[in-house]
């Protein structure tokens, strides 16, 4: 791509702030240097890597680039002998593990992240050298005693030898004896030795060797005789630490030396990443879009036109604040490839030129949009742009040449796959020529089929736009109210001169408006009066456009929120099913349970049980889709309505005065369970009772069940206060919990508590379930803190008086 031209489309610019977005040296690097790329499948690629990335920031916020540091210099180094620091050792450990991890995050998300998948594959995670320094090193970089046998012992040894050396010299500089010989009672330190501040005039007081003096000369920093040995063993072991601490380093060196090549391409490959998550962040701070690319057609009906494509869709420059900016609408449509842009100063056009190149330049450097889905662009071989500041006061002939020196070299190189982008082409010499090369230059362009976008005062440009094919006028619309540019770009529309109505606005007398009015030409008042009538009718339909769009958009929304209201009706549907067959389900499992139950008891009874089989032979057949196609349940007149009974209905035995469930229904009997007791009833013999007529009569009923005119039960073997089921399976737990709660009613115990344990929840599911049934149960909840939590339940019995 043309250097000159990135720079004058504003390209650097761009790349900077794309770098603040990086996490590290290495991915500024190559934010700053990204060039364009003239290959569609390149652009492509990265058009997806960007969006790949965005997607992946969005699921997982959590992914970044801390800790990674360009180490490439520093693992090239080790090749040649250099032993590191241990700050740059933990530097290298610290990217190799970000790349450990973003390699197994992104990893495990490859069927998602196709692109950015294939990129961390390449990491080389380096796990010797990685494990190696956190063997050596900890976090601060200092290094573990356990870091070689040999340290550890120089270590101790060093302790040993300090705590004498320490112990020895404080007693000197705290004896009584020593006090009025010392400036103060403390333990200093001068060039690795330990010292002790004596006065100068009692110098020889205490044999030792001076150190040191202070400024004054008053004070001489002595080491004691009897402490030289000490200090000598203590600094003869520093100095093996220090040598020992050299070889660790040299010895890790040497291995992140071995591995120099891995690491750098590492590194290399982050610094990829970190461009690419860069990308990610830039687009979604302009709220920006991936354009869709396209490769050149062939099929055009114009044989000039060379199949490029530039549609942008409310196009924002990146530069400019995106809150205020006007949107760019730029489409060349396939009869056109050469756009002439006029209008007023400080109106835009600039500004449009630039949006539509540096658009292009971004787009082939893997960068999102900022503009609208639907923008769609060719990708150039290369760009070639020609801007100047014509508001500058420097605007000379000086300024004229160097123009048309930037305009030859790109006639030099541009082919029909280049954009050519010239700002007010023809400026800056006399109207007259500058007219007459602007369109010679134009035809040449036109004829060599290069897709030009240019802008110009010479109002002859506007009708070479409508005169050749392939070429189409545009303007930058203003406001005659506001006396201001709209900013907004019209394609199709040549600009108008506006100097007249702006003068007359401002207060120009009459006289000379209409004075001047009568010096300009019939036919160039005709076609401005034309250009007014097209600007209004571009209104109006642009207008009627817009309110269709926002009745198209209501249409969209009704249509999208009864596809939705239709969508919850069939999930509503599905969700009643699903219910109705857990429901189903259910009651399937209460019915085998129960035969389970009464197979108990007639073995228990010694009674036959042929009959008690075959129903649970028939109980193990029957499907949910069964049970929910069961007869319909008896029927009995009540008050002339029809009452119907339902499998494990708790009902009222008026004869007993005794309430009871459900447990079979035939066509003319109806089996009720009144405590221990089955009993078989008549439909007319039942009645139902309301949830407060049940809890009233419940205390009063169950003696009469038991032991009929007795007020108490015949007390049986306590099985004690806690049934630990701890380990049990659901299916022999819940049979235990049953005969436990029988047990203890007959042991007259008010209540007992059932160790079920916490784990998965499922066992005390079952057994609060089975509670929650059993009739002899008038409520059960789960233990406090000292007793278990949800570990346990404590389930209280009816009362027997």
């Amino acid at each position: 791509m043309n250097e000159k031209s990135a720079n004058i489309l504003e390209l650097p610019k761009i790349l900077e702030k794309l770098a603040q977005y990086t996490s590290f040296s290495g991915g500024r690097e190559l934010a700053l240097n990204l060039t364009p790329t003239p290959d569609l499948s390149v652009a492509r690629e990265l058009q997806r890597e960007t969006t790949e990335a965005r997607s992946l920031l969005l699921a997982k916020p959590e992914t970044h680039m801390g800790g990674v540091t360009d180490v490439r210099e520093a693992a090239l180094s080790c090749r040649r002998g250099f032993v590191l620091e241990a700050s740059t050792l933990l530097n290298i450990r610290s990217t190799l593990r970000r790349a450990t991890n973003l390699k197994r995050t992104v990893g495990k998300l490859g069927s998602q992240f196709p692109l950015l998948s294939a990129i961390v594959d390449t990491l080389e995670e380096c796990t010797t050298v990685q494990n190696e320094i956190g063997r050596v090193l900890d976090d601060t970089g200092m290094i573990l005693d356990s870091a070689s046998v040999k340290l550890a012992t120089i270590r101790r040894e060093l302790r040993i030898s300090f705590d004498r050396l320490h112990s020895k010299i404080t007693n000197i500089a705290t004896s009584q004896a020593n006090a009025k010989y010392l400036q103060e009672p403390i333990v200093t330190q001068r060039n690795g030795r330990y010292v002790i501040p004596l006065k100068a005039e009692h110098k020889g007081r205490i044999p030792g060797v001076v150190h040191d003096q202070s400024s004054s000369g008053a004070t001489l920093f002595i080491e004691p005789l009897t402490t030289v040995e000490l200090n000598n063993r203590y600094r003869e072991l520093q100095i093996e630490e220090e040598n020992e601490i050299r070889r660790i380093l040299a010895a890790l060196s040497e291995m992140v030396g071995e591995s120099a090549d891995k690491i750098s391409h590492t590194v290399e490959v982050l610094a990829y990443l970190d461009l690419v998550f860069a990308r990610a962040k830039y687009a979604e701070s302009l709220d920006a879009t991936e354009p869709h690319l396209v490769a050149f057609r062939t099929d055009m009906a114009n044989p000039q036109h060379p199949g490029g494509t530039i549609q942008l869709m409310n196009a924002r420059h990146p530069l400019l604040d995106q809150q205020k900016v006007v949107p760019t609408d730029v489409e060349l449509d396939d009869n056109t490839f050469m756009l002439i842009i006029t209008g007023p100063n400080t109106g835009g056009k600039t500004v449009a030129l630039k949006t539509i190149g540096l658009m292009t330049l971004m787009a082939q450097c893997g960068l999102h949009l900022p503009a609208a889905q639907g923008t769609t662009l060719s990708v150039f071989e290369d760009v070639y742009a020609d801007i100047g500041d014509e508001q500058s006061i420097e605007q000379s002939l000086s300024t004229f040449s160097s123009h048309m020196t930037n305009i030859i070299q790109i006639l030099k190189l541009a082919n029909p796959r280049s954009l050519v982008i010239l700002d007010e082409l023809g400026a800056g010499t006399d109207p007259a020529e500058g007219s007459a090369l602007a369109r010679s230059l134009l035809l040449h362009f036109l004829e060599r089929g290069v897709t030009t976008i240019v802008t110009t005062h010479h109002p002859e440009l506007k009708a070479f736009g409508y005169e050749r094919p392939g070429v189409r006028n545009a303007s930058v619309e203003f406001d005659l109210e506001t006396l201001a540019p709209t900013y907004r770009l019209m394609v199709g529309i040549p600009g108008r001169s506006n100097a007249l109505a702006i003068a007359s606005r401002l207060g120009l007398p009459v006289d000379i408006i209409e004075q001047a009015r009568g010096m300009v030409a019939t036919e160039d008042l005709k076609v401005d009066d034309l250009l007014d009538e097209i600007q209004k009718t571009r209104d109006e339909i642009r207008h009627l456009l817009s309110r269709k769009q926002e009745e198209e958009a209501e249409i969209d929304n009704l249509r999208l929120e009864l596809v939705d209201r239709v969508e919850n009706i069939e999930h509503e549907r599905r969700k009643i099913l699903a219910e109705a067959r857990e429901q189903a389900e259910a009651d399937l499992e209460d019915l085998r349970r129960e035969v389970r139950r009464m197979q108990r008891q007639l073995e228990g009874a010694g009674q036959p049980l042929d009959a008690i089989r075959q129903l649970a032979e028939q109980a193990r057949t029957i499907t949910p889709a069964d049970y929910l196609k069961t007869p319909d349940p008896v029927e009995k007149p009540n008050n002339g309505e029809v009452q119907q009974f339902r499998l494990d209905e708790m009902v009222w035995l008026p004869n007993l005065k005794a309430e009871g469930k459900i447990t079979e229904i035939t066509s003319d009997e109806i089996e009720v369970l009144v405590g221990r007791l089955r009993i078989r009833a008549k439909p007319n013999e039942l009645e139902r009772r309301t949830a407060k007529e049940r809890k009233k009569e419940k205390r009063t009923a169950m003696p009469e069940l038991y032991d009929g005119p007795s007020t108490q039960f015949e007390r049986g073997k306590s099985p004690g206060l806690e049934l630990d089921l701890r380990g049990s399976r659901i299916e022999d737990a819940v049979p235990q919990v049953e005969s436990y709660v029988d047990a203890a009613y007959m042991a007259g115990l008010p209540f007992v508590r059932v160790i079920h344990g916490k784990g998965t929840g499922a066992l005390r599911k079952a057994i609060r379930e089975e509670l929650s049934r059993h009739p002899l149960v008038s409520k059960h909840m789960s233990g406090n803190d000292k007793e278990g939590g949800e570990g346990v339940t404590i389930v209280h019995l009816v009362s027997q008086h």
